[in-house]
């Protein structure tokens, strides 16, 4: 959420920062939350100045009848005041849940340093490792991953439809590698807390990080329970300190899971539908790091290298985008898009998205902590990253580390945890 105070000092600066987005809906609603917040003050100011007329007026009754004088004046006053103070008391709730409601789908403050523009405008920052060069013609993951019985993906489709790949033999072994590999990697030499969090989560934690009520229609709903799949583990990890005023110490906090993830969005007919590049379902290993608001700029630059480790460890090649303010996600400030080579599809496919968010989750999800033991609290600053997302990796894997004979390499890093070096097509 936004801090209203800055939306409420400067309209005129947080207008031109929010309509960077490119989305001119936004004006209309800063317009709106600002005549709704205008109204609350006047309601606040008039009910306390009725209080205040209402406690003297109280003082003064008590006066009389000590003095054993007639205050049914007063009382009858008392009684008018005491109408109106409730009826303000209810136009006032009103009011503070429509500005509470629309204030959530204000999306966050882009980072001043983030591009201005659409994708188009997005900005290469660095890359790592050469797209590996074939004397064959490569042929793409679902091809490989056939031939090497490593998914069928007709069976997922038959299970549970379209975007949800089953995975077979080495293939399911393949992912239960990729996950402690990452798992290990992070939290022994990054540093991280490794969390196994719930995959359902309820409606005050995904409003918490953002994903509703924005996001609705994207998310995969328990409607009897009011419960959620997990869209990432940002979302449950990141509620962790929900409603939590954190000890100063134990900042900066550093999270990592590998869940599943499930995602309803639409996806285009026909684009990018084949194989694994786009899917309902996914295993991914998730960063989340909480931290003080003057570390989060240094921060956002090492949760991000923790994310490309896992490429160079892999060998995979890659390459690090800042996204423009037109493409930065909703509750983002700032963006960082690590996207892999894939030589089998010829592009760059995302694997990860590394964010910050600034104070943006911390205030829908009230978390706040004690800059000293005596000082006012403070909302911290969150962020995260996938550590990274499989399907996307293992098309990389595939396609990259293919052999004219239809083998595949296993990168030196991953080949203890596979307990093999290669994958070889079976008849």
């Amino acid at each position: 959420m936004i801090d209203l105070k800055r939306l409420r000092q400067d309209p005129a600066g947080s207008r031109t920062s929010l309509m960077r987005r490119g989305d001119p809906s936004v004006a209309t609603a800063i317009d709106s939350i600002l005549e709704l917040d205008r109204q609350r003050r006047e309601f606040l100011v008039r009910t306390e100045a009725i209080k205040a007329e209402r406690n003297a007026a109280s003082d003064e009754v008590a006066r009389r009848k000590r003095a054993k004088e007639s205050a049914a004046d007063i009382m009858e006053g008392l009684k008018s005041s005491g109408e109106e103070v409730k009826l303000l008391d209810i136009k006032l709730r009103d009011i503070e849940a429509e500005l509470d409601s629309l204030a959530l789908t204000i999306p966050n403050f882009p980072d001043e340093r983030t591009p201005e523009g659409d994708a188009s405008a997005n900005r290469l920052i660095r890359s790592w490792g050469q797209p590996p060069a074939f004397d064959f013609v490569a042929r793409p993951h679902w091809e490989l991953g056939a031939s090497l019985r490593l998914f069928d993906l007709p069976a997922g489709v038959k299970v549970a439809g379209s975007g949800f790949p089953l995975f077979t033999g080495m293939g399911a072994k393949l992912g239960r590698a990729l996950a402690s590999f990452m798992l290990d990697l992070h939290t022994s030499e990054h540093g991280y807390l490794e969390i196994a969090p719930p995959y359902l989560v309820n409606r005050a934690t995904l409003t918490g990080t953002g994903q509703l009520p924005k996001f609705a229609e994207e998310v995969y709903t328990c409607s009897p329970d009011d419960l959620f799949l997990i869209p990432t583990a940002e979302v449950p990890v990141t509620n962790i300190h929900r409603d939590e005023i954190i000890e100063a110490g134990a900042l900066p906090a550093s999270y990592v899971a590998c869940t599943p993830c499930f995602r309803r969005e639409a996806f285009s007919h026909g684009k990018d539908t084949r194989g694994l590049i786009r899917v309902h379902q996914f295993d991914k290993v998730e960063l989340v790091r909480i931290v003080r608001p003057e570390d989060s700029v240094a921060e956002h630059e090492r949760i991000t290298t923790h994310a490309e480790t896992v490429l160079q460890r892999l060998g995979l090649p890659y390459r690090v985008v800042e996204l423009a303010a037109g493409d930065t996600g909703f509750a983002s400030a700032r963006t960082y898009d690590i996207e892999v080579w894939a030589a089998g599809v010829g592009g760059w496919l995302e694997v990860s998205s590394s964010s910050t968010f600034t104070d943006f989750q911390a205030r829908r999800a009230n978390m706040r902590y004690r800059p000293s033991p005596k000082a006012k609290p403070e909302f911290v600053h969150t962020l995260n990253a996938s550590g990274v997302a499989f399907p996307r990796t293992i098309i990389a894997l595939l396609e990259n580390n293919q052999a004219a004979d239809g083998s595949v390499r296993v990168p030196d890093a991953l080949a203890p945890y596979l307990g093999a070096d290669r994958l070889t097509p079976r008849a």
